[in-house]
């Protein structure tokens, strides 16, 4: 299967920044449409960030846009969530997703791979 392994993860306080890596084997990255998911306590996983296979596209759920930036280096295998102006409701264990599809989705069930989540805590 498909691995992916996630790092950038940390508490900080309301305002600061992350920024989130998520490392692919293969080519998984160069192939393929990704994500970014996050699931806070007692909460289902929402949908945050998607991109194309490309790089071109991008889309992200209204609450963190304009604040968080989805981007991918295809040569590295790698992709990213740069996270600005952190919220203490951004506080979640967030994950990277890929899917066989080179077009975005927001969609949890459209998703075929996904690394094991990393945690970001964000303090008032």
């Amino acid at each position: 299967q498909v691995q992916l392994v996630e790092s950038g993860g940390g508490l900080v306080q309301a305002g600061d920044s992350l920024r989130l890596s998520c490392a692919a084997s293969g080519r998984t990255v160069s192939s393929s449409a990704m994500g970014w998911f996050r699931q806070a306590p007692g909460k289902e996983r929402e949908f945050v960030a998607t991109i194309n296979r490309s790089g071109g596209t991008f889309y992200y759920a209204a609450s963190v846009k304009g604040r968080f930036t989805i981007s991918r280096d295809n040569a590295k295998n790698t992709l990213y969530l740069q996270m600005n102006s952190l919220k203490p409701e951004d506080t979640a264990v967030y994950y990277c997703a890929a899917r066989q599809s080179s077009t975005t989705s927001y969609r949890l069930g459209e998703y075929d791979y996904w690394g094991q989540g990393t945690q970001v805590t964000v303090s008032s």
